[in-house]
């Protein structure tokens, strides 16, 4: 069963998707080469990957307490 994390990676990228296919039946598309289309497609689906890792990344971090040990020695070291 997945997790919380990769049900919402899953879950967003099937809403850009289904955006994106939307988009290109009601003909929001036109003018575009097939190649653009498609360069198109493949830029919003990596900047989504893209977003959705980077915000996991936020999360997981944010929830191991690592970015609450490193603001301590931090903090240690501007006492010294």
């Amino acid at each position: 069963m997945p997790s919380d994390i990769q049900r919402f990676a899953l879950m967003s990228g099937a809403a850009i998707l289904l955006l994106l296919l939307a988009t290109w039946a009601f003909g929001g598309f036109e003018g575009l080469s097939p190649v653009g289309v498609f360069s198109l497609f493949v830029g919003v689906i990596l900047s989504v990957v893209v977003g959705v890792g980077l915000m996991a990344l936020v999360f997981y971090s944010s929830r191991s307490d690592r970015d609450e040990a490193a603001y301590r020695l931090g903090r240690d070291l501007d006492n010294d």
